[in-house]
């Protein structure tokens, strides 16, 4: 069998990966897509309540984000020019704020990922995202949007799917201290001293890596926020603390129970002057986004928002041990798969 026919590479967390056509008819990839249907069907329902528009998300552009870990861009020829297929819709999120005020996106991503990162159980090349952006908002806004979301989503699916969730070995205790109280919020530097205090090695000057997020979120017995990344960590959109020179105005959101991180998200930077500059410091040609800085230099709100992946939230929900199983057409990283 020819490895395009099947995913092929063995994740080290959970079962080996399984043909394409027995994983469609698989009753595990039944049960996870009936938990995404009503995923997404909260999360609309959440943010609709909330005055938030859904706009339908790009798809190629001539720039797409830089960041993500080590993932590369897919080129594309779009009519003679490069284009790329968007690994975060982050620079539409910001540009459509001059036309609505609150807006989300169910947003499909593609990001060559390293394959190494196939063997975590938490990475896809092609993923989804509900993509949030917030005109006028603080961190703390988004941050509390971030959590009603999840804690609607999280009752949504054991009101209307408890016997699948009961079907998936899923025990709904795992969510009680979810549902019962706010989340708590370290900052970076904090989560760094507690996993250097338990013997991981983690820089201070970098995000937590998979090994450290995955500790503190075993420690957790309910999702918390971790804030305050230090600059160069994160992408140049990234707002800089105007009190705290060095440190982000962005957080991630951590599940307990070792799924790790369910939301990104952040303060945006808005001024051309300072936005030029940080892509300068962060290795960027401004002239590679002209269409985003020719709108930043227009005029765009100030705004927050984050990304909340669609299928790291599944997996959440579910119980399961890797992404693959929660995507009805899988592609891990560094395997050729329909």
């Amino acid at each position: 069998m020819h490895q395009t026919d099947h995913l092929s590479r063995q994740a080290t967390q959970g079962p080996r990966p399984v043909p394409l056509g027995e994983h469609l008819v698989a009753s595990t990839t039944r049960a996870a897509m009936a938990v995404q249907q009503e995923t997404l069907y909260a999360a609309r329902e959440f943010l609709r309540g909330r005055g938030f528009t859904e706009l339908l998300p790009p798809l190629i552009g001539p720039v797409t984000d830089p960041g993500g870990r080590g993932a590369k861009a897919l080129d594309v020829d779009y009519y003679g020019h490069p284009y790329k297929l968007m690994t975060s819709a982050i620079l539409y999120k910001q540009a459509s704020l001059r036309g609505f005020d609150k807006l989300f996106y169910i947003a499909p991503n593609i990001r060559v990922e390293p394959p190494e990162t196939a063997a975590t159980g938490r990475h896809l090349v092609e993923f989804h995202q509900i993509d949030v952006e917030i005109a006028g908002a603080t961190r703390d806004d988004a941050m509390e949007v971030a959590a009603g979301l999840l804690t609607h989503v999280v009752q949504h699916v054991l009101d209307t799917v408890p016997a699948v969730l009961d079907e998936l070995g899923r025990d709904s205790l795992a969510f009680t201290e979810l549902l019962t109280g706010k989340f708590d919020t370290c900052t970076h530097a904090e989560a760094v001293q507690r996993l250097r205090g338990g013997g991981h090695p983690q820089s201070a000057d970098a995000e937590i890596d998979w090994v450290g997020e995955e500790h503190l979120s075993r420690e957790a017995d309910r999702p918390f926020f971790v804030t305050d990344y230090p600059k160069g960590s994160r992408g140049f959109y990234d707002r800089e603390d105007p009190r705290h020179p060095g440190v982000l105005r962005n957080f991630d959101l951590i599940a307990h129970g070792g799924y790790g991180e369910l939301v990104s998200g952040s303060e945006r930077e808005s001024d051309y002057a300072t936005l030029v500059t940080r892509m300068r410091e962060s290795g960027e040609n401004p002239a590679k986004y002209d269409w985003y800085v020719k709108l930043v230099r227009e005029g765009i709100p100030a705004s927050a928002g984050f990304g909340m992946g669609v299928q790291r939230l599944v997996r959440f929900l579910t119980g399961l041990d890797a992404l693959w199983q929660v995507s009805a057409y899988p592609k891990l990283p560094g395997v050729v798969a329909p």
